[in-house]
């Protein structure tokens, strides 16, 4: 099957500033992103920017880049940007891969594009793995997911989703035994048309108390699917931490071409 990668990347970052350029191993971090989800099936991968810097970079490094306008408030909104220029039909399977993940894995990215393929009912996939602690069930930087029994999203909530009433009732924070509980993760598949409608659709009140994007769909009917995988990917880029971790992994060096 076709489908493209978008990965939008801007250089404002509060906790990383000029996050995208920042080196890793010899190359930009946009740019090892670039590179590992072209190991997936994608028929295309760009980085969708709003900064000259980044977009020379991708150039510099062969990767194509579109410049996009600045202002977007999500990088949703600026994949519907991309999705109107290249003209991409609406049936166009188009994959979100951020630009401050190095290290994602290509068969994840395969496996939401294949997904949503096969789901034509649905405008999003996305995918999720195993809670298998209780700092991450009650961390609400960590986005929980619950589905039907069809895989399809019922709600995405920072709160430790579903609540088990009778182990969680004496107030301490622990992971029930068998509990089903799911982690999101942060990687998207879109139809084009969906994309391009997406910009018009009201923000919901569920998506602003959360700060959640994603429930904006919900809010508005449209079915997301859920890719399970029980492999949690390695995280991203968000801190000076991780950064120092994903150096370590990568080493020294200077790109070989």
């Amino acid at each position: 099957m076709n489908f493209t990668v978008v990965i939008p990347a801007r250089a404002e970052s509060t906790r990383l500033p000029g996050k995208p350029l920042l080196d890793i191993g010899g190359l930009p971090m946009v740019i090892r992103t670039a590179r590992q989800a072209a190991l997936s099936g994608a028929s295309r991968v760009l980085i969708a920017t709003d900064d000259p810097a980044i977009a020379d970079a991708a150039h510099a490094h062969k990767v194509e880049a579109l410049m996009t306008r600045r202002g977007h408030r999500t990088g949703t909104d600026r994949l519907a940007e991309v999705a109107t220029t290249l003209g991409l039909p609406d049936e166009a399977i188009v994959v979100n891969v951020q630009g401050d993940e190095p290290l994602i894995e290509p068969t994840l990215v395969d496996a939401v594009a294949n997904l949503l393929s096969q789901r034509p009912q649905a405008a999003i996939a996305t995918c999720a793995s195993p809670v298998r602690d209780a700092d991450t069930l009650f961390d609400p930087n960590a986005v929980k997911v619950v589905c039907d029994t069809r895989g399809r999203a019922l709600y995405f909530s920072r709160a430790p989703i579903p609540w088990h009433r009778d182990a969680l009732a004496d107030g301490q924070q622990r992971l029930a035994p068998g509990l089903q509980a799911w982690h999101h993760i942060g990687l998207y598949a879109y139809r084009a048309g969906f994309l391009r409608q997406y910009p018009t659709l009201p923000a919901g009140y569920l998506e602003q108390v959360e700060s959640l994007e994603q429930l904006r769909a919900l809010e508005q009917g449209f079915e997301i699917v859920v890719h399970q995988t029980q492999s949690a990917p390695a995280r991203g880029v968000d801190t000076v931490q991780d950064l120092a971790r994903v150096r370590a992994l990568f080493g020294p060096g200077t790109p070989k071409n």
